[in-house]
């Protein structure tokens, strides 16, 4: 969901007021430890379990009032559990630097801002970088002077603050009005740990709004108010000797940024530091070595097998990339050993994450924000998105194949998805980016959003050959360039040369920014799409697509299922070819482009060629025929089943709209369908460059190419008068998306002209047609009176009747982050 991982969530001072704690006993007074417990760690910690005093004793401070720095984070010890909101079980906070002062009676916890500096400059250099930019004080305590000399504050106070930005988040997610509840929030006694590296503290606090929204409504037992356990983590600074590698966009690396203001006149003063693991060899010289500490990760043991073991197996298909790279056992997987703390920072693991409806997998890697270094991986996999994976392939194929064995039972597909998905995240973690130019190469690299292949043997859906196994060429290339260092030489310099030949193998990257969003220029970037050729693999899918809805039925049910479940199931199955029309439409307006840096490649760019295009929009064309947008009238009377249970919210976000309890609207399915294609080829960006390659090419199709095919089509006879009521459905569609597009300032002042334009002269002509059927003479002068009321339109454009909901597709089977 691209984003760096593990910077996205921020820590924010709330300006709340502190809890009030018990006073602590009077003994306490002339001898601070009196009721204490001491922990060993890090620094010594005394706990008080009746005060609910966590005294943290740490050395006094030197003459400037500098006490200890250290890396502060936190984590969710307990979720939320909505999939929307994101806050998970598990679900880190970046790491940042913690100082610590003593002023007076007063010790401060404050952030330190290191992406601001000036490393190779003198000591007065270094402080006016320092002295320039703002820090962030998160919480000020008592000061309490210890009678062998050291300094003690009792941290409890603070850990129960919301650090963790947990009010951000919830408000910024669809919810409204949620505060802290100083009153109802506390720092835990007992749940204090000491490790010899790292302090681990945890608080219960509690949010309450008056106005909470859905989400919480649909998990929270009292949805006024919400209550979370957070961890809070105190760690030492990193041992020197880690070197950074720096950043080379054709790497595929995550990214730390700093501002380096001692760089030399010419250099450059944004620089980004490639986030990765330490590894160091034990034998230098060697060109393969065993490292001093590897990488080690843990599956969940909370994860039920089969899947526990599929999360294993697919975990470990990086190890082959690590012992290419020249490390001898280096990278490592286990399952968590029981008792053992998912949290704790020494840990890498992979945590299976329950929540109320289906949500993305995450792969975080918490880093040292001074080199880039990653400290922590921290895999969040979502429980449900194994569950969507068999509605799929149960549709696909029958629920009655479920448990037969074999390529075609969709619990084998499904674990054979998990594994995976299970290295894609554990790829994120290690510090990689996505690459959705994977699925282009013949699955290239498990960081791209595979779509299950689909194959037809003897007209019927087949799933045996669903996704790969292992690794690809692109992730082999990719741990090498982050992690393989040369014996000899500049690690930086021959990394620069392994992507410089990775290039000219013709290996291909693309990342989140040029592939997420439909309107994104780059033919070789799409989420869940297969094949070199979109177009081909577009024909291919509508095949698939037309044998999976004719056999699609109650054979997708479980024995025992309700019947109205198909409707859940359908959706996947009538959209099955929505990903792959993204990718055929990134060919309109498409411009190949590659990574580059100078002196290693031209970077230049290439218009998708005319014909190319036009091969692309015919396919698409394709996809809005009426008679591909209808639903089989069989089929609409097994989707109107009646359900007398409670509802449940994953269903009630997924079906398609309904016409009026059960009973299952075919034209809103028939529109939802055709707004898949056109909200691909109506994105305004791609219409703006559609006009720009048109001004430059005449031969390339332009945005007036598309505007004219589809207002041909929705005058197009429809051949008997059943399909006829899917034309003027598709027609709505058609108008109104053109309108919207037109008003899009995106879309571009030429363009916007010669939608407008084309609109309103295919109004007026409505007027002078003959209509054979007063149903399509009634609604093409309904629609032309519409066009020529701007002011009822742009009524009409703002109406969420106008607006078709796709119901949600991503993650199908996959997610990221």
């Amino acid at each position: 969901m691209n984003r760096t991982l593990a910077l996205t969530l921020g820590l924010a001072a709330v300006l709340s007021t502190p809890q009030a704690f018990a006073a602590p006993p009077a003994a306490a007074a002339s001898n601070p430890y009196a009721g204490t417990e001491k922990r060993d760690g890090l620094y010594p910690v005394h706990v008080d379990q009746t005060s609910g005093r966590i005294l943290l004793s740490i050395p006094a401070a030197g003459a400037d009032g500098v006490v200890a720095r250290m890396l502060y984070t936190t984590a969710l010890r307990t979720g939320l559990g909505s999939a929307p909101i994101g806050l998970d079980r598990a679900q880190p906070g970046p790491a940042q630097i913690l100082l610590i002062r003593r002023m007076g009676k007063k010790v401060s916890f404050e952030l330190e801002n290191p992406r601001f500096r000036a490393s190779a400059g003198s000591p007065s250099e270094q402080a006016a970088a320092a002295n320039a930019f703002a820090t962030s004080m998160l919480w000020l305590g008592d000061a309490i002077d210890a009678p062998d000399g050291r300094l003690l504050v009792d941290v409890a106070p603070f850990l129960a603050r919301d650090t963790r930005n947990v009010i951000g988040q919830l408000n910024s997610s669809g919810e409204k009005g949620w505060k802290l509840v100083d009153a109802l929030s506390a720092a835990d006694p007992a749940a204090v740990r000491a490790f010899p590296m790292n302090l681990e503290f945890e608080a219960r606090q509690t949010y309450a709004s008056e106005t909470p929204g859905p989400e919480v409504r649909n998990i929270a037992p009292d949805s006024r108010q919400v209550t979370l356990v957070v961890r809070h983590s105190l760690i030492a600074l990193p041992q020197a000797g880690y070197v950074p590698r720096a950043f080379d966009p054709r790497g595929g690396s995550f990214a730390t940024q700093i501002l380096d203001f001692s760089a030399p006149l010419g250099g450059q003063i944004v620089q980004n530091l490639a986030n990765r693991f330490r590894l160091e060899r034990t034998d230098p010289t060697a060109p393969r070595s065993r490292v001093r500490k590897p990488i080690k990760f843990y599956i969940d043991n909370a994860a039920p097998e089969p899947i526990r073991t599929a999360l294993l197996e697919g975990a470990l298909w990086w190890k082959t990339a690590f012992e290419a790279a020249g490390y001898i056992d280096a990278y490592q997987v286990e399952i968590l050993p029981e008792g053992a703390d998912p949290l704790d920072m020494r840990y890498n693991v992979v945590n299976w994450v329950n929540r109320a409806t289906r949500g993305w997998s995450y792969g975080y890697a918490v880093t040292d924000p001074r080199t880039g270094e990653i400290l922590k991986g921290a895999v969040l996999l979502g429980s449900l998105r194994v569950r969507q994976d068999m509605l799929i392939y149960e549709g696909l194929v029958g629920a009655d194949k479920t448990g037969t064995g074999g390529p075609n039972d969709p619990a084998e597909v499904a674990l054979a998805r998990i594994r995976q998905l299970s290295a894609h995240e554990i790829g994120h973690a290690l510090g990689l980016l996505h690459n959705f130019a994977g699925s282009t190469q013949d699955r290239a690299s498990v960081m791209d959003y595979p779509a299950p292949r689909i194959g037809l043997k003897d007209g019927v859906p087949d799933l045996s050959d669903a996704y790969g196994v292992g690794l690809g060429r692109w992730d082999a290339y990719a741990i090498d360039w982050l992690y393989g260092d040369p014996v000899s030489g500049d690690p930086d310099a021959a990394a620069m040369t392994k992507a410089s030949e990775a290039a000219r193998q013709g290996q291909r990257f693309v990342a989140d920014e040029n592939a997420r969003t439909a309107s994104a220029s780059q033919p070789w970037g799409s989420l869940w799409d297969d094949g070199a050729d979109p177009v081909a693999e577009l024909d291919r899918m509508m095949q698939v697509r037309a044998a999976a809805v004719a056999r699609f039925g109650p054979a997708a049910l479980a024995a025992g299922e309700p019947v109205a479940n198909l409707r859940r199931k359908f959706v996947p199955i009538w959209l099955v070819h929505r990903y792959q029309v993204e990718a055929a439409a990134k060919l309109l307006g498409g411009m190949y482009s590659e990574y580059t840096v100078a002196g290693q490649g031209d970077g230049a760019t290439a218009a998708v060629a005319p014909a190319e295009q036009l091969r692309a929009l015919d396919a698409l064309m394709a996809t809005l025929q009426p008679a591909v947008l209808d639903i089989p009238a069989p089929l609409v009377l097994q989707l109107s089943a009646g359900f007398s249970g409670d509802s449940d919210r994953q269903t009630e976000i997924e079906i398609m709209p309904m016409a009026g309890a059960a009973a299952f609207d075919p034209l809103s399915a028939s529109e939802v369908a055709a707004q898949v294609t056109l909200n691909a080829l109506l994105a305004p960006e791609r219409l703006a460059r559609m006009t720009q390659q048109h001004r430059a090419d005449p031969a390339s199709p332009g945005a007036h190419g598309i505007v004219q095919r589809l207002l041909a089509l929705a005058d197009a006879p429809a051949g008997d008068a059943h399909l006829a009521a899917v034309r003027r459905a598709l027609g709505t569609r058609i108008v109104l998306s053109l309108a919207r597009a037109a008003r899009d300032p995106a879309t571009g002042t030429e363009a916007s002209s010669r939608i407008d334009q084309a609109l309103q002269d295919w109004a007026q002509a409505q007027g002078a047609r003959r209509f054979a059927d007063p149903a399509d003479r009634a609604w093409a002068l309904s629609t032309a009176r519409l066009l020529s009321d701007r002011e009822a339109l742009g009524v009409a454009l703002a109406s969420e009747k106008a607006r078709v909901p796709v119901p949600p597709g991503m993650p199908i089977g996959d997610g990221g982050n």
